[in-house]
């Protein structure tokens, strides 16, 4: 499991090298900077993390207010927090890519 892992992000480098090559201030023939892959590739990263670690806070809440239901306020609250929390990562991503962009 470990090697498939370093295989997959191994090659997740050497298929960007090209993509660093570029120059900072060229622009392709349609006028769309270089920095387009990489933008998109670090916008799904971070949307899927964040609906992976939406999902185990979400499913961990539950499971705690099913365990013990005179606690489910304050779980929910701590839950909704964590959310946002969860969720800002995204969102300092999209603000990234598009002040980049």
């Amino acid at each position: 499991m470990k090697f498939k892992f370093v295989l997959m992000v191994l090659a997740l480098f050497l298929l960007a090298t090209p993509i660093f090559a570029q120059a900072t201030g060229t622009t392709t023939g349609t006028g769309v900077s270089g920095f387009v892959l990489p933008a998109g590739i670090a916008m799904a990263i971070a949307s899927g993390l964040c609906g992976l670690g939406q999902g185990r806070a979400v499913a961990s809440a539950l499971e705690a207010m099913a365990r013990n239901p005179g606690a489910a306020g304050t779980v929910q609250t701590a839950m909704l927090l964590g959310l946002a929390f969860i969720e800002s990562l995204a969102l300092f991503t999209l603000v990234i890519v598009f002040i980049k962009g």
